[in-house]
């Protein structure tokens, strides 16, 4: 006679305590069927769900997994579980799962709270909670929490439940990530930036404009492009214009003035530890994304060249100017050449023209970007570091720390 059990033990943690239980299931010659573990705080709790085809109650079972153990206060319930449960649960592994990266500066339960109601009134089931960073000191005024929930579930309108997350997020001061978790998620190959304040601090053209003493003329321009009066590509010819005679030394000027965003050294360290290819693709210069290659190691770098001649610029770009459908063609090609599949890319912008690109992506991040982009991207980073996005990777502070090993 088969029978299914449910074995749930809590207690303080040590080892050998699943050597004791596994011995008492292989006298019994019991089957496992589902089993979980987790720590908090050193105390342990585990699940196992087992089948046993001898004629055993749970009474039994009790007595021979207390009889076999060496923890005096552990705490144990078996539960016998009818054919038809356990077959309805086996029926559920056919729901789809996603997962949800949730970021924020404060330890509190807000975030947590307004989430899971959330996911609730969705009829989302909560299948595992796990921490991506370290244990927090008490007495650190710094501390962040990321923690990733895998949900099931049917979910008919995702774009909705997005947009309350969203509206929540902003309301409470956290970042999150939405996802379908799949094959691709486990498995992306190849990130791609924007560069002008995604990779760097600073929009470089408006740098340039005015050093060269032409920046209200530009802000004028980029304004029209902004409120969709002109397109990129005409925004880009008349900006570059207006730099017409600029000395090229006054784009090495500005260059010592620009930083790397917080958090983007450790991402690109960490995605090359970890054997990801890493790319610029921008709207902004060539000779930047250059500078940016040799610095971080960089395996691609697409953005727009200017025209010099004797030393000065003639007002023209050279080339074809990358703007947000070409960003999008430019994804494509490299992933084509990688050998992967859109699916296994991430793209990270902040601005309107990256949306083509975060869109085609496999993982499109809205990196401290205005509410329009936000809005309309799958994913936002708006309270952290560049460094946050390898938690919506999944990757731990423990798998970060092995990664900077290798370079300190």
């Amino acid at each position: 006679m088969s029978q299914i059990f449910l074995i749930n033990i809590s207690g303080d943690d040590r080892p050998g305590l699943m050597s004791e239980l596994s011995d008492v299931l292989v006298s019994l010659d019991a089957q496992i069927l589902d089993i979980g573990q987790a720590i908090i705080h050193a105390e342990l709790s585990l699940g196992m769900l087992v089948r046993v085809d001898q004629a055993v109650d749970k009474e039994y079972l009790s007595s021979k997994i207390l009889e076999n153990s060496k923890m005096p206060d552990i705490r144990l319930t078996v539960s016998l579980i009818e054919d038809d449960k356990y077959q309805d649960w086996v029926n559920e592994s056919g729901k789809k799962r996603f997962i949800l990266t949730l970021l924020s500066k404060k330890s509190d339960s807000q975030m947590l709270s307004t989430t899971s109601s959330l996911t609730r009134a969705y009829n989302l089931n909560i299948d595992t909670v796990r921490r991506l960073t370290d244990r927090n000191s008490i007495n650190r005024s710094d501390s962040k929490v990321c923690i990733e929930i895998r949900l099931r579930g049917f979910l008919n309108n995702p774009g909705e439940f997005q947009s309350e997350l969203l509206d929540k997020s902003e309301q409470f001061d956290f970042d999150f990530s939405f996802q379908r978790d799949t094959v691709f998620r486990r498995n992306r190959r190849l990130v791609v930036f924007d560069m002008d304040s995604t990779l760097i601090n600073a929009e470089v053209m408006d740098e340039l404009a005015h050093a060269f003493g032409v920046g209200t003329e530009v802000s004028k321009i980029t304004s029209m492009a902004m409120q969709g009066k002109i397109d990129f590509k005409e925004s880009f010819r008349r900006r570059v214009s207006l730099l017409k005679s600029m000395p090229e030394q006054t784009l090495y000027d500005v260059l010592e003035n620009i930083k790397l965003n917080p958090g983007a050294a450790k991402l690109v360290k960490t995605l090359q530890y970890f054997g990801y290819k890493v790319g610029i693709i921008s709207g902004g210069f060539q000779y930047v994304g250059n500078w940016l290659q040799d610095r971080l190691g960089i395996d691609y770098v697409y953005a727009n060249a200017l025209e010099f001649q004797d030393g000065y610029a003639t007002g023209k770009p050279l080339g074809e100017i990358v703007d947000g459908q070409r960003k999008a063609d430019l994804l494509r090609e490299i992933a084509e050449k990688e050998g992967i599949t859109l699916q296994q890319s991430i793209a990270v912008g902040d601005g309107a023209n990256d949306l083509e690109m975060l869109n085609l992506s496999g993982l499109g991040v809205a990196y401290h970007a205005k509410p329009s982009v936000k809005a309309s991207a799958d994913h936002a980073i708006s309270n952290f570091g560049l460094d946050a996005i390898l938690y919506l990777i999944g990757f731990s502070d423990r798998d970060i720390d092995e990664a900077l090993e290798q370079f300190s």
